[in-house]
């Protein structure tokens, strides 16, 4: 369940915790964004090409015509700038259909963590590039009857920003509207972009890795890299600090 801490602790000592900030897709649920961005990529490039490493590395966590790009740049296909568009729409075309299928599930631990952390009374943001991130969190039930959408706070999925992740600018639009300092909050993301951004940011990053993929996120700088949140001592959360539970 735990990979591993941060290799190289902070200089300074940080603020006590007070407030979290969570990724949706690979984080809170087990959503079908990568099947989508595979299956769309016939007639541009061969789908078996596009590994969940190339999605994590090059796709997840950014604004679609921006994963559009990158992924095609990555699998060297021809006149990438003009082709991102019509791939990304299809994508899109396509997640729509999955989800209508009802391909979207929860992750039982993320749910778990979430309802933990409402038990102390924290504020929560989500913030995801996702523009789909609303419509897939509005089906998924907590315990309390509530939507798993309607147990944050603070909302800011695909909202239009100059730039999106690996630069802050989402997850401090979070911080902002949640009217708690960058440096008291975490997040929790599956993607290394997504690490860069809190990082850049002054948050304290915590990596989720569902897909074998802790060497990424330790390389992106997450502070903590568990294979489950349940990993995380909710007891010290009291305190404001993001720790592992002994084994």
């Amino acid at each position: 369940m735990i990979l591993s801490k941060k290799t190289e602790p902070r200089s300074d000592p940080s603020p006590a915790l007070t407030a979290a900030i969570f990724d949706v897709d690979g984080v809170l649920l087990a959503s079908p964004h990568e099947r989508a961005w595979r299956e769309a990529l016939r007639g541009f490039a061969d789908p078996h090409h596009f590994t969940s490493t190339m999605y994590q590395t090059h796709v997840a966590g950014k604004p679609r015509l921006s994963g559009a790009l990158a992924a095609l740049d990555a699998l060297g296909v021809p006149d990438a700038g003009r082709q991102a568009v019509v791939y990304a729409a299809r994508k899109q075309k396509r997640l729509e259909e999955l989800i209508e299928a009802g391909t979207v599930a929860a992750f039982p631990d993320a749910l778990r963590f979430v309802q933990a952390i409402l038990a102390l009374n924290w504020p929560l943001a989500v913030a995801s590039s996702s523009r789909n991130a609303n419509q897939m969190m509005k089906v998924i039930r907590l315990d309390s009857g509530q939507s798993l959408l309607d147990a944050f706070s603070v909302n800011v999925c695909g909202r239009d920003l100059p730039e999106g992740k690996p630069n802050p600018a989402i997850f401090l639009l979070a911080a902002e509207e949640l009217r708690v300092r960058p440096a008291r909050c975490f997040v929790a993301e599956d993607a290394p972009a997504g690490i860069e951004a809190a990082r850049a940011g002054g948050m304290t990053a915590l990596g989720v890795a569902r897909r074998a993929d802790a060497a990424l996120l330790r390389a992106a700088g997450a502070d903590l890299v568990v294979t489950s949140l349940d990993g995380i001592a909710i007891n010290e959360l009291v305190h404001g600090r993001l720790r592992l539970r002994p084994n």
